[in-house]
């Protein structure tokens, strides 16, 4: 009778373990171990990779003093064979372990090409085909979208700009700006001679060219006075009076982490290698602006959020 309570109790525990728990190849998370807003934000992202994989992975906060060799040791003892690295801290991390483990990395704006090249990293800048998408579903006349942009930063995104652009049958003229002051050239010969039925502006995650202090303003005053419609990859700008953005669905984005890393998993080795955008979006709109610049958006219900708030 013992014997037969001793293999139930086991029965049970392979129905309700994890299956992280039960030695098979695992996935694993490290991210950095920092406070709000970003917690909840891997939070959310991690909420997708469980949801995705189907249960519990083991998390790693780490930080900057963190040992790796423990760490390393702490993901080898539990079979873990992808580490899906959260945020700038968290992919250097996990590289500096990887030994054997592959990394797929996520929650990062960019990365130097020699960093991102030899592993699928999703950015949080969103795909400029859903941008100019969303963009040509409100301005059906624009023509031409003008950006300006530090290579440093965004010539990947660029590149897929340039593509993006060509399949939504618009120019792109793409600015390179290396310093706030050249940046700030090109703005004000933009706003000299754009023509608002046809030339929309993209604000890129850009600190150099979208810096928030000086430029920005610029910018919103510049195109209100003008009537010069303005798209952003941040969120944050569509409050401050900007037309609309696009931001990542955290838990979207990491049920991306995870088909990609549970790829890696049954081939064994990586697939699409490099930077890659978010394509896990949600929208924000204001209608304020919207209305100033004689758009009527097709219902609120397109939109995840709306300025100013309803």
């Amino acid at each position: 009778m013992l014997l037969g309570i001793v293999l139930l109790f086991f029965t049970a525990l392979a129905f309700t373990s994890p299956a992280w728990a039960v030695g098979e190849d695992r996935i694993a998370v490290v991210y950095p171990d920092i406070g709000e807003p970003y917690h909840g934000i891997f939070d959310k992202i991690i909420e997708g990779i469980e949801d995705k994989v189907g249960a519990r992975v083991a998390n790693h906060p780490v930080r900057a003093d963190t040992d790796i060799g423990v760490l390393r040791a702490s993901l080898l003892s539990q079979n873990t064979k992808v580490v899906i690295a959260l945020g700038r801290q968290g992919m250097k991390t996990a590289t500096a372990v990887s030994s054997g483990l592959k990394v797929v990395a996520g929650g990062v704006l960019t990365v130097p090409e020699n960093e991102a090249r030899g592993l699928p990293v999703i950015s949080l800048s969103p795909d400029p085909a859903l941008l100019f998408a969303r963009m040509k579903a409100l301005m059906p006349a624009a023509k031409r979208v003008v950006v300006v942009y530090d290579p440093n930063f965004n010539d990947w995104l660029m590149k897929l700009a340039k593509e993006a652009a060509r399949a939504q049958g618009l120019e792109l003229v793409a600015q390179e700006a290396h310093d706030l002051r050249s940046a700030v050239r090109f703005y004000q010969e933009f706003f000299s001679e754009a023509d608002g039925h046809r030339d929309v502006l993209w604000l890129p995650q850009d600190s150099t060219t979208v810096e928030e202090s000086s430029i920005l303003p610029l910018v919103l005053q510049e195109s209100w006075n003008k009537g010069i419609a303005v798209f952003s990859s941040n969120a944050a700008h569509v409050r401050r009076g900007v037309l609309f953005s696009l931001y990542p669905d955290n838990v979207a984005l990491g049920k991306s982490l995870a088909g990609l890393a549970q790829g890696i998993l049954i081939s064994g080795d990586y697939g699409k290698r490099g930077m890659m955008p978010l394509r896990d979006v949600q929208s924000a709109v204001n209608l304020r602006t919207a209305t100033h610049l004689g758009l009527k958006p097709s219902g609120q219900q397109s939109f995840d959020m709306t300025f100013p708030e309803q």
